[in-house]
């Protein structure tokens, strides 16, 4: 018999865990760890007024996809192969965190005609459900192991979560998931202790749909006993992505691609691994709309889907954007200048907020004034402060940005606060008067596979210079 328990609270950025009762005996236990703070990259993009962009640009695969890609290979021993994967450095980090529970994985340059790497990971079964605190630390994607680990082996010990600090993203709907389904937790000032014997399959509604949270009891549900189904939860493309390669595995789930799933739990001993291609990155797609919007001219977008972007691209096209598509990629053209709209963050098939500092950026310099509300991190706007360096217009009214349009901005040296804002400013600083200086851009690395020689390849003025000490 399934139970059916509702997770989430008020918001949708939960409430504190409560502790459950101590665990006696054996079981894992889940850190929770402070944001990393990286010291070994000094380099800086430099950005100058760039002219209008032209040409073509292949957008390889989503890193928030192939993150989630690798971590499935825990469930099942054998020889996976993922293609289209972008060379970024939280790829890099979650191979570090994998090969310490025990696989090991082999990057390989991608055939000619193709863009980015190939990963080949080999599950030979041998593994320690325990990773190194300073490797799980530095990469949000670690929380989304304890499913399958859970699932498969019944304990974990991992530090969580590292990656983007912007604002409270908890890991509260993960954990009552996965205790609906027979995990216990306990929540202390060392951080979170969990074990379980083989899960059992549960009736879970999420309160709102959370993305990591959907991914991981995914993860973990496929080889619970019984069946698991999920409502209201994530549809993102890349969770479609995911869900069609644990099909591939042989996982059962059924309603893909809705918010309502059903997964019928296997025995691992009966998935097997496979090959996949990672879906596109539609967010680094959209980086290159923005691009050409702000600089002006008409770029190709290899391999953008638009089917996965279709409200950012009808916002964009309000901007006065236009777009010609067809199901190789798609042409973004300029206007003479950009329209202000009013744009609302939301859960997909809404605006993402990852798009949302592209967005702020492009209002920076459009005709009007537009509003941008975010509903899913409120505190996502550190941003803001580096785009006013470069004189945009831009006051805060609680989760609500008010952007007024400038006639131009101006270069000066700004500071990315994580992956997306980091590109935006990039972005913004080819729009730019003179020259911008884009420091701490280990940001950029985690999640954009070379978007400095991706700009320059379109007529960007853009190149990444490392200071002397």
């Amino acid at each position: 018999m399934m139970r059916r328990k509702r997770l989430g609270g008020q918001s949708p950025l939960g409430h504190a865990i409560e502790a459950s009762p101590p665990i006696h005996g054996h079981g894992g236990s889940i850190l929770i760890a402070m944001p990393f703070d990286p010291t070994n990259s000094h380099d800086v993009i430099v950005a100058s007024h760039s002219g209008p962009l032209f040409g073509e640009v292949v957008v390889p695969g989503a890193k928030n996809s192939v993150l989630k890609l690798m971590a499935a290979t825990l469930l099942a021993d054998g020889t996976y192969r993922l293609t289209n994967v972008p060379v970024i450095d939280d790829v890099d980090i979650m191979a570090d965190l994998l090969e310490a529970l025990g696989l090991r994985i082999t990057k390989i340059a991608a055939p000619r005609g193709e863009v980015g790497q190939h990963l080949e990971i080999v599950n030979s079964g041998a593994i320690r459900p325990v990773a190194p605190f300073e490797l799980a630390d530095r990469i949000r994607a670690s929380v989304n192991v304890v499913g399958p680990l859970l699932g498969r082996f019944g304990e974990i010990d991992i530090a969580l979560p590292g990656g983007d600090d912007f604002g409270g993203r908890p890991i509260d709907m993960h954990l009552r998931g996965l205790e609906a389904m027979g995990a216990v937790f306990d929540v202390t000032s060392d951080g979170i202790v969990g074990r379980c014997q083989r899960l059992r399959g549960a009736d879970i509604e999420f309160d709102f749909p959370s993305v990591g949270a959907t991914e991981n009891m995914l993860m973990a549900s496929v080889v619970a006993e019984g069946t698991t189904t999920l409502r209201n939860a994530a549809r993102e493309p890349e969770i479609v992505d995911l869900c069609e390669m644990l099909k591939k595995m042989g996982c059962r789930i059924e309603g893909v691609g809705t918010s309502n799933l059903v997964i019928h739990g296997v025995l691992p001993s009966t998935l097997q691994s496979v090959t996949h291609c990672v879906v596109t990155d539609r967010v680094q797609a959209a980086t290159y709309v923005a691009a050409v919007a702000m600089c002006g001219g008409s770029i190709r977008i290899e391999r953008a889907v638009a089917e996965h972007m279709g409200m950012m691209l009808s916002r964009f096209t309000d901007m006065g954007i236009s777009f010609q598509i067809d199901p190789a990629g798609i042409v973004a053209t300029a206007p003479q200048r950009l329209s202000s709209i009013d744009v609302a963050t939301l859960p997909y098939p809404g605006v993402a907020t990852d798009y949302k500092p592209l967005v702020v950026a492009m209002l920076s310099i459009a005709q009007g004034v537009g509003i941008v509300t975010e509903n899913l991190y409120p505190g996502r706007f550190r941003y803001v402060e580096e785009l006013r360096k470069l004189g945009a217009d831009i006051s805060i009214d609680g989760h609500h940005a008010v952007v007024r349009g400038v006639d131009h901005l101006r270069g000066a040296s700004v500071v990315a606060p994580d992956i997306r804002a980091g590109a935006a400013l990039v972005v913004a600083g080819l729009a730019a008067q003179g020259m911008t200086e884009i420091s701490d851009v280990f940001h950029i690395d985690r999640g954009y596979d070379d978007i400095v020689g991706r700009l320059a390849g379109l007529g960007a003025s853009v190149t990444r210079i490392r200071p002397e000490n």
